[in-house]
C-alpha cells in the first residue's frame, strides 16, 4: 500500500482547505487499470509519463493526439479514496541544479509564457533579451517567485505521500519502463520526439561557463543546434546559491536516490 499523506496534517484546517495537500493531490494522477498513483513533477519526464497515462486511460489514441495532455493536467487527479487505496505509487525526481538549468534553456530562452509571467510579476523589471541564468536565479531568490510557476517550483511540493512504492531518478530513467510494466502493466511511451523537449537533439557544449550569457546569445546558439550542458550554466558561487534555494529538494533526492547522481553533490547539506 501507499504511504502516509505528506501534507494532510500540515495545516489545522479541513483537508479540502489544505492548500499544500490540495496542490500535491491535484498533481497525483491515477492509472485507472491498476489504481496506481503517479505524482508528476514538471521537467521530470512528465510529458512522456502524462502522455503514457492518457493512452493507458483510453483518452487518446496515439501521437496524433499528444497535445491533449496540456489541457488535461487535472483530468486524472486522484480523489481522497483513490489516494488512500492506491496499491502502488511512483514519482520521478531530478537533480535540482539540472532541473533549473533545463527550465531556463527551455522556457526562458525560448520565451514561452513562463518568461512573460516573470516579466509581469517583476513589473517589467528586466530586459527579456539580456536576462542571464545568474540573473534568473536572483529573481527567484529575491522576488518571492520560487513557487509562482510549476516548472521551477520545488519538487517536494508535488509529493502527496511521505513514502512511495518507487522513486525513480530522471538521471536513470531507463529503469522506469521495465519496473512499471512488471508492477502495474503500465507502458511508458517516449514523447520526446513529439514535444521537442530535452537536449537529445542538440550538440552539448561541455566547456566554459555560461552563467552570464544573455538569452539572446543562448537563443542564437540554440538555433545553431548547440546548447551548454546544464552544468556549464554554473560556477561555484551560483551552484551554492541554487543548492541553498532548493535545499529541501537536494535532501529529498539524496534520501531516496544515489546522491552521486546529483550535478553538484558537494553542496548537499549534511
Amino acid at each position: 500500500m501507499t504511504g502516509l499523506l505528506r501534507y494532510a496534517r500540515s495545516e489545522d484546517v479541513a483537508l479540502s482547505q489544505n492548500k499544500a495537500h490540495g496542490f500535491a493531490a491535484h498533481n497525483a494522477l491515477v492509472h485507472y487499470p491498476s489504481g496506481a498513483v503517479y505524482s508528476f513533477i514538471p521537467k521530470n519526464a512528465c510529458s512522456t509519463l502524462r502522455y503514457s497515462m492518457a493512452r493507458a486511460n483510453n483518452c487518446i489514441a496515439g501521437p496524433e493526439d499528444w497535445t491533449w495532455i496540456h489541457l488535461n493536467n487535472g483530468t486524472f487527479s486522484a480523489t481522497l479514496p483513490e489516494l488512500v487505496r492506491a496499491p502502488f505509487s511512483f514519482t520521478v525526481l531530478r537533480c535540482p541544479h539540472a532541473r533549473l538549468a533545463s527550465v531556463f534553456l527551455d522556457k526562458i530562452v525560448d520565451k514561452t509564457p513562463e518568461l512573460w509571467q516573470l516579466y509581469r510579476l517583476t513589473r517589467d523589471g528586466f530586459d527579456p533579451d539580456g536576462l542571464s541564468f545568474r540573473a534568473f536565479v536572483a529573481l527567484l531568490e529575491g522576488e518571492d517567485l520560487l513557487k509562482v510557476n510549476i516548472h521551477w517550483r520545488p519538487q517536494q511540493d508535488f509529493l502527496v505521500y511521505e513514502r512511495y512504492s518507487r522513486v525513480f531518478a530522471l538521471e536513470a530513467f531507463r529503469e522506469v519502463a521495465p519496473v512499471l510494466r512488471d508492477e502495474i502493466g503500465f507502458e511508458v511511451q517516449d514523447a520526446r520526439s513529439l514535444t521537442g523537449h530535452g537536449t537529445d537533439r542538440v550538440e552539448l557544449i561541455r566547456e566554459g561557463c555560461f552563467a552570464d550569457m544573455p538569452v539572446s546569445e543562448l537563443a542564437a546558439l540554440k538555433r545553431d543546434g548547440r546548447l551548454p550542458a546544464h552544468a556549464q550554466l554554473y560556477d561555484a558561487p551560483l551552484s551554492a546559491r541554487v543548492a541553498g534555494l532548493y535545499a529541501g529538494d537536494m535532501t529529498l533526492y539524496a534520501t531516496h536516490l544515489d546522491a552521486k547522481m546529483l550535478t553538484f553533490p558537494e553542496f548537499l547539506e549534511t
